[in-house]
């Protein structure tokens, strides 16, 4: 039969004290309740743990061992106790929500580690999908929310405002005019352009943007995964258009972020809409409700640079664009 606690901590305070008595003191014991618990030990293991002398013990080689094992004991037990303390506060329950690669890539991680530190009793399942998946799960009830674009109400679903984003052209880290400088597309040679397929609802978007405002399409390529997508483009000339909140980290440097060129688009700004939808029969959960909260919170804050440097360029007479803009972060 193994020690229990009570026997392990006894045996502490008698070594550290180096007395029955003083150890009865320390553990609210009696004397004779000390001296029972450590000769148990004793009999257990079949050898001292103690020498007496005098009305003081002396811890044995094998005491000093056991003193080091018991520390370690009741170390991981204390950290144990701590742990479990962080349960006791916050939501519980176990929800799963679909988010696009748009919101996976920035604003995902600051939402997630700030909302399972507040509640870790919740157990999220995340999936990422287009939005034509995401939509057929939450309709299913498979998903308690999603983030997509903005579209037409459609029976069964409920949907309210989440973010507004602008588009953003995404190229080769030294692509011209430079990193953060606003560009107008017909001011652009033309574009070999990576697009979604036609199942996303941004593909008919970004054509129509750039060819109802002068630019010109060269080659024009459908990868629907955001990774491929990206990879292409840090390695070639394709460009692609891509929702600013999935490119914030375009502000770490004024000078590139890191493989890519990436350029608001203005003369006029496309924005991108995103919306959060669920069951229109039925109520988000606590917890989902905390976590839309906190994925809203945290793609404001990742999106402010992109809608102040907009705002900047507005601010700039009629037909500039301020290349200024590439010399500071906004926001």
């Amino acid at each position: 039969m193994s020690e229990t606690l009570r026997d392990i901590r006894i045996f502490v305070a008698a070594y550290e004290e180096r007395s029955f008595t003083a150890a009865a003191g320390r553990e609210q014991a009696t004397q004779s309740g000390v001296s029972q618990h450590i000769r148990k030990l004793e009999d257990r293991f079949a050898l001292r743990l103690f020498t007496r002398q005098a009305g003081r013990i002396e811890p044995t080689p094998a005491g000093d061992y056991y003193y080091r094992q018991c520390l370690a004991v009741l170390r991981a037990q204390d950290e144990a106790a701590q742990g479990v303390k962080r349960f006791a506060s916050g939501l519980e329950g176990e929800i799963a929500v679909g988010l696009m690669p748009t919101m996976t890539r920035c604003a995902l991680a600051p939402a997630l580690s700030g909302f399972l530190a507040a509640h870790p009793n919740v157990r999220v399942r995340l999936i990422e999908a287009y939005s034509a998946v995401l939509t057929q799960m939450v309709r299913a009830g498979e998903l308690q929310f999603a983030i997509v674009p903005a579209f037409p109400v459609t029976t069964g679903l409920a949907c309210r405002s989440f973010a507004l984003t602008p588009e953003v052209l995404v190229r080769r880290a030294g692509s011209a005019p430079g990193h953060l400088v606003p560009v107008r597309v017909a001011d652009l040679p033309p574009l070999d352009l990576v697009l979604p397929g036609p199942s996303n609802t941004r593909r008919g978007t970004l054509e129509s943007y750039v060819i109802s405002h002068g630019g010109q399409l060269g080659r024009t390529l459908e990868i629907d995964t955001m990774f491929g997508t990206l990879g292409l483009i840090a390695e070639s000339a394709w460009a692609g258009i891509l929702p600013g909140v999935m490119m914030a980290n375009a502000f770490q440097t004024v000078h590139s972020a890191g493989d890519f060129c990436v350029n608001p688009l203005v003369g006029p700004p496309l924005f991108l809409e995103l919306v959060s939808i669920q069951s229109a029969g039925r109520a988000l959960a606590p917890a989902a409700a905390a976590l839309l909260e906190a994925l809203e919170e945290a793609t404001e804050r990742v999106n402010r640079p992109w809608m102040t440097l907009l705002e900047d360029v507005g601010r700039e007479p009629a037909g500039t664009i301020p290349r200024r803009s590439a010399a500071r972060s906004p926001g």
